[in-house]
């Protein structure tokens, strides 16, 4: 039986103490890589619509659904089909499907050639402006979640500003279908996430564990209208491990509850495509010596790398 872990930290005391906020959501992530947060601000109205346009979309078709579907992209926009992506290394697939959203960018934007354009259903009216509009809050909410974080670090609260501001984002709407007696594979396997930091709205269906630094599995259960965030393989890349990027799953539910659905939307904050991930100066130390000395990559050509071990290149 896994152990349930992490208290919520309440973001209201960002505005009145915003020290306190910044050290205990610092301090939850350097022990988990994960922290829980309450009162996040987002507007309930927005949260519902983008869901209950997902749950009609995924009910649509299977034919119809994958007209949406763009071979060879990545899974940048758009459709990912059930049965498509895998946790790295792993044996069987993921028992999910997904839709991504992306940024939309100006005509002739630099970045054009990095991000593409959204794909958008015709089946579904509002679901452009409901998911677009769930993309632009996440997005403007996990810029304030960094400042904490840079606070923690001692980077100065606008470090990460201009690293993000135009950052290769993806908001998912994920869909895990009941699950059959017997089925082989799990909802999600065990992984790292690529990114940053991941903004994770709660799923009315439990499932969602990470692995504690003493090898256990502890379920993660936030409290009703709570936000789960985690450190991504980007920002521990970045902090030189300072910051854990842990692994994490989606187990497959108990028999009562395997015929319910699950539908969950996590928002993967990125760095600006061309921005450089090289070890902070301030995060070497000789208890800590750089594990990537001489090893700089493009954030654009480390998700490249990443998506090709998940199987969506």
């Amino acid at each position: 039986m896994a152990r349930k872990a992490i208290e919520p930290v309440s973001m209201s005391l960002q505005d009145s103490d915003f020290q306190a906020f910044a050290d205990r959501l610092g301090a939850s992530f350097k022990r988990y890589g994960f922290a829980v947060i309450a009162d996040h601000g987002l507007d309930e109205t927005v949260i519902d619509a983008a869901l209950a346009d997902t749950k009609a979309f995924f009910a649509l078709p299977d034919k119809t659904k994958r007209q949406y579907h763009l071979p060879g992209t990545g899974g940048a926009r758009g459709l990912t089909p059930f049965g498509v992506e895998a946790a790295k290394g792993a044996a069987t697939v993921d028992l999910k499907e997904f839709w991504h959203v992306g940024r939309e960018l100006p005509a002739g934007h630099a970045y054009r050639k990095y991000m593409r354009d959204n794909v958008w259903p015709t089946e579904i009216e509002g679901f452009r402006p409901h998911l677009y509009g769930m993309f632009v809050a996440m997005d403007a909410l996990g810029r304030r979640i960094l400042r904490a974080i840079a606070r923690y670090l001692e980077l100065g609260d606008d470090f990460f500003e201009d690293k993000v501001e135009m950052g290769n984002s993806i908001l998912r709407m994920l869909h895990y279908p009941p699950v059959p007696a017997g089925t082989s594979g799990v909802r999600a396997g065990a992984h790292e996430d690529i990114n940053v930091i991941t903004l994770l709205l709660g799923a009315e269906e439990a499932g969602l564990q990470l692995k504690d630094a003493d090898g256990e599995w502890l379920d993660i259960a936030p409290p009703p209208g709570a936000l789960v965030v985690n450190i991504g393989d980007m920002l521990q890349r970045l902090t030189n491990h300072v910051l854990p990027s842990t692994s994490h799953r989606v187990i497959n539910p108990t028999p009562e509850r395997a015929s319910f659905a699950r539908y969950s939307t996590p928002f993967f904050l990125h760095f600006n495509p061309d921005f450089v991930i090289e070890t902070l100066p301030a995060m070497i130390s000789e208890t800590n010596p750089d594990r990537y000395a001489g090893k700089a990559i493009m954030a654009e050509d480390f998700l490249t790398e990443r998506l090709r071990e998940i199987r969506l290149i």
